[in-house]
């Protein structure tokens, strides 16, 4: 089953940019499908793989930082190709 991953991680500390930042690379560095905004990074593709990859960021990401939010949507479809209509 294809998903798509809505991530926005936000660290509640004054030094809060390198942990973004070693978030998103390590991110980019899978086999996955991630793009990114100023507000948020999407990743795309297989359930079991996107949520394995997350399982591991997620928790080394919470280990560098002292306090944080990560806010997550998960959408069951690869929404990547999406363009609007309109």
């Amino acid at each position: 089953m294809k998903i798509s991953v809505e991530l926005t991680l936000t660290p509640l500390q004054n030094d809060f940019e390198p942990a973004i930042i070693h978030f998103i690379k390590k991110l980019r560095a899978s086999n996955l499908k991630v793009l990114e905004n100023p507000l948020s990074t999407q990743v795309y593709g297989d359930y079991d793989e996107v949520m394995s990859l997350l399982q591991s960021e997620i928790k080394e990401a919470f280990e560098l930082i002292e306090n944080g939010l990560l806010y997550m949507k998960i959408v069951k479809t690869d929404r990547y190709d999406y363009e609007p209509h309109f």
